[in-house]
């Protein structure tokens, strides 16, 4: 295999300062503070919103809206993932991670004032003015994700990078944790505003650790920036995100011609951006990476683990809610074991691999775990244990976490230093791509087995059931049909909320009858159809002489009472078995979708596992050997043979 040649034009990239080398150890912590808080912005915002999005929504007046504000943010910090590694390869890590910082800021500050009376009709009102401020957001986490990654393989040796890389995969874990909670708190007891003002302390204190602390990180090397690779990286993945994400929505699906059109325009882009990446000396993804073994297949393997990690995430939750009955607002929180789990074997993968000197095999046992967690969680129904489920979410987190820190280390020490940027964010690209590309199938696999799976059940309910019953099912069924299933969560109804609307309906019911016997007037009632059939027959025969009497109407009245008892006790009576086999139905139709999405879960794991397989097994160079460059320093590609002998 051939050495990966440095891009043209300034120092050589032997010249680069070895800050591994010569930082002291008190100041490559300082900079993993600033750069973890820095982190910690980014993953934090992607949870800490959701909470307070149903208030948001309410008062900004935007539920058409709904999704877009996640869009927005998910669109712009995609797209600039690669072209931010490769400028902090070219400018350094310093700027480039300020500058997202900077930015982000600034785009949390103008969230937390969208459709304030000064801003107007702005972008056409408060909900769109979010929307694009939370796109503003999302073009600084960018930075924030893609280069925090690549100032871990800058400052410490790689066999040290294991126990730090762990650090922010729990980063991850920790803000699902807190976002949710922290986010619910501030809306309720502050205003939703917070929700974004209160990235600004935590922003300008890792601004003041990276700016006073954090050296340049520069690769030394000045080329010509690749603007037309830049461009295409964006009128590609935009255009694919949008068709994605606008074809799994009821108003445009899958043949949509705007969703076509984009699809089309992604293809158009792609082949043009593999035309200009192929010949300019400098581009922002060197396809000439791929030739290396360990990066074309770890960003494989990260697709896939991408894709399989925010399905699990999304529709558990959805199963917890809809089945289990954990209310929508404490869906988040509901995780918290499989976010220790992550967490755990996130921070215990990363000290594994810097002691053992390798992270092949850890990886393969991580996504065993995953495999085995997600098989678990296939076999959930609607009579699974709630304690149940906390073990298989723990089994699962310990799975995913080892993928977050070592997938980045083994790109890291594959390739040459001055690729570190740009293939650290290559593989942050491929993940979220993964992640969008596999919520639009597993949400268009949830919408189609629950079209099924409703009515099957509800069918299945009625079996052997009086037909009143059968009657009051078909409307409950079709009810749910036309919600998706209550798909979207929500707090269910109450027992005790039907047979309060039950009660109410049959003392008005006697309120009307009241005036009219008092009135001396029954003809009324006798016509009324939402009276039963055998009150009406009754106040039909009852004669006329017996209301002309204060004692006469009494007897009326207590008559019809006891008819009315009788009947109200029998409607609560079926109402209760309609609202026991109704909700019976529902949980089962949700497990067994659900179910059928994580089976679907274990054949991506699996396809994440087989992309590892072929992956050498690189030994991580102890401190003082180097990565890259002259004096006998190997470079990550002429090392892979060597190393996958000796692993």
């Amino acid at each position: 295999m051939t050495q990966a040649s440095p891009p043209a034009g300034g120092p050589r990239p032997e010249d680069r300062i070895n800050y591994a080398e010569v930082l002291p150890q008190e100041t490559k912590i300082l900079i993993l503070i600033g750069t973890l808080l820095g982190l910690f912005l980014a993953a934090l915002d992607q949870t800490i919103v959701a909470t307070s999005l149903p208030r948001i929504v309410a008062d900004l007046n935007g539920i058409n809206l709904y999704a877009w504000v996640t869009t927005a943010y998910l669109l712009a910090s995609t797209a600039m993932v690669p072209i931010y590694g490769k400028l902090s390869d070219i400018y350094g890590r310093k700027p480039i991670l300020m500058f997202g910082i900077v930015v982000f800021l600034i785009g949390s500050a103008l969230c937390g004032m969208a459709g304030e009376p000064w801003f107007g009709n702005l972008f056409g009102g408060g909900m769109m003015q979010l929307i694009v401020f939370r796109g503003l957001q999302g073009l600084g986490a960018a930075a924030l994700t893609s280069v925090a990654f690549a100032i871990i393989a800058d400052i410490f040796a790689p066999a040290e990078r294991g126990k730090y890389q762990g650090l922010f995969g729990a980063v991850f874990g920790l803000s699902s944790v807190i976002g949710p909670l922290l986010g619910g708190f501030l809306t309720d007891n502050i205003s939703w505003r917070w929700v974004f003002y209160v990235n600004l302390p935590i922003g300008l204190i890792a601004l003041a650790f990276i700016f006073s602390k954090m050296p340049i990180l520069a690769s030394g090397l000045k080329p010509k920036i690749d603007y037309v690779g830049a461009v295409l990286v964006i009128t590609f993945s935009v255009p694919l995100l949008l068709a994605l994400t606008l074809g799994a929505e009821v108003d445009y699906g899958w043949t949509s011609p705007t969703v076509l059109a984009l699809f089309a325009g992604a293809i158009v882009s792609l082949i043009a951006f593999l035309f200009v990446e192929s010949r300019h000396e400098s581009p922002i993804l060197p396809l000439s990476l791929f030739k290396n073994p360990t990066f074309a297949w770890g960003v494989l393997a990260r697709f896939f683990v991408g894709a399989a990690f925010l399905g699990a995430i999304l529709f558990l939750s959805l199963y917890l809610v809809n089945v289990q009955g954990v209310s929508a607002t404490k869906a988040g929180t509901a995780t918290i074991p499989l976010t220790m789990g992550l967490i755990v074997g996130s921070v215990l993968s990363g000290q594994l691999a810097s002691r053992l000197g390798y992270y092949k095999n850890l990886i393969l046992i991580g996504l065993a775990f995953m495999i085995g967690g997600f098989y678990l969680l296939s076999t959930l129904n609607a009579d699974t244990a709630y304690s149940t489920v906390i073990v298989y979410m723990v089994i699962l987190g310990l799975g995913i976490g080892p993928a977050l820190p070592l997938f980045n280390l083994a790109i890291q020490n594959a390739v040459q230093r001055w690729e570190i940027g740009v293939a650290t964010s290559a593989g942050q690209f491929f993940q979220q791509m993964g992640s969008t590309i596999g919520t639009a199938v597993f949400g268009a696999v949830l919408t189609s087995t629950l079209a099924t799976q409703v009515p099957e059940q509800f069918r299945a309910a009625e079996a052997g059931q009086p037909p009143a019953v059968v009657a009051q099912l078909e409307a409950t069924a079709k009810q749910a049909a036309d919600a998706g299933g209550s798909r979207g969560g929500g707090t269910a109804p109450t027992f005790d909320s039907v047979q309060s609307q039950i009660t109410a309906g049959f003392a008005k019911t006697f309120g009307s009858v009241e005036t009219a016997v008092q009135g001396g007037n029954l003809s009324v009632l006798t016509q009324d159809q939402s009276l039963p059939a055998g009150l009406r027959s009754g106040l039909a025969n009852i004669p006329p002489a017996a209301l002309q009497s204060e004692q006469g109407k009494a007897g009326v009245l207590a008559q019809i009472k006891s008819q009315l008892d009788t009947a109200q006790t029998e409607a609560i009576t079926s109402a209760k078995k309609v609202f026991d086999l109704s909700g019976r139905a529902v949980k089962v139709a949700f497990a067994n979708t659900i179910s059928r999405i994580y089976l679907i879960s274990i054949f991506v794991a699996l396809l994440a596992l087989l992309s590892v397989l072929p992956m050498p097994n690189l030994r991580l160079p102890r401190k003082g050997e180097g990565q890259g460059g002259p004096k006998g320093e190997e470079g990550g590609e002429k090392r892979s043979g060597l190393a996958s002998m000796e692993g």
